[in-house]
């Protein structure tokens, strides 16, 4: 890692330049928080699938399966605010504090008096976006396909050219959201969860952490949404190791690419 100067808004940390060795050694640092302290990763991961079953069961009770993959799809982009308990466990550890259910909760809870709060807006808003441009791609590429079934669904995506169609313009558009929201977040909610900055300044720096490190950020980025991905196939029930995993990942990546507090 090399340090270097920031030209960014008061309060914000001197932006380092990382490595993909810099993102493997988070990545495994990930895992020993994991084993170091499973009963919180697997809390917030339980937490998370259990939304996962709820967006399931919903869907399939308002007879619309075919949502089932884009909501799914989607639904990781909220998983970083159930990581702020994962970036407190990290943070102990790091500091050879001790690791208490009295203290990760305390400071998940604390968080509604911070600016996290206005970081959920934001994700939200490309959550929906993320949604509506999934139900007019829809409109547009399937309008006139009739499908009332799981399987007639994939039918129609998968042997027609309208279904590709849909496929190829709708993973380009997610792609694009998916940067988006990962570049304005990803150093950013660890780093609201540390510091007393506005979440504004917060957004700032973690895009200009990946303008400064674009290989190695989204390298981490691809690992962590191929990852998720693999980790929704059985039912979300991946989510329980996966999440954790990089939700700790995230910590330790935030701490070597921005100076201390």
């Amino acid at each position: 890692m090399t340090n270097t100067t920031s030209g960014l808004a008061e309060g914000a940390p001197p932006i380092r330049e990382i490595s993909l060795g810099d993102v493997r050694a988070s990545l495994r640092q990930g895992w020993n928080d994991f084993r170091a302290q499973p009963g919180f990763g697997l809390f917030f991961g339980g937490i998370y699938m259990l939304g996962g079953w709820l967006i399931l069961g919903f869907l399939t009770r308002i007879g619309a399966p075919w949502m089932i993959i884009p909501l799914a799809i989607g639904f990781p982009l909220l998983g970083p605010f159930v990581a702020v308990g994962l970036y407190e466990v990290s943070r102990r550890l790091q500091q050879g504090e001790p690791v208490t259910r009295k203290g990760v909760l305390a400071q998940v809870f604390h968080q509604r008096e911070r600016q996290l709060g206005w970081m959920a807006f934001v994700v939200m808003f490309i959550f929906w976006i993320w949604v509506y441009q999934v139900r007019l791609l829809l409109a547009l590429f399937l309008g006139f396909k009739s499908f009332s079934s799981w399987d007639r669904f994939v039918e129609i995506v998968l042997s027609t050219p309208e279904g590709w169609g849909f496929l190829i313009v709708g993973t380009i558009v997610g792609a694009f959201l998916a940067s988006v929201l990962f570049s304005t977040t990803v150093i950013a909610l660890p780093m609201l969860a540390e510091r007393e900055v506005d979440f504004v300044t917060a957004m700032i720096t973690s895009i200009a952490v990946v303008l400064k490190n674009p290989v190695p950020m989204f390298a981490f980025g691809f690992v962590v949404g191929l990852s998720t991905l693999l980790a929704l196939l059985p039912v979300f029930v991946g989510l329980l190791l996966v999440l954790p995993v990089m939700g700790h990942a995230t910590w330790h990546l935030y701490r070597k690419v921005t100076a201390p507090a």
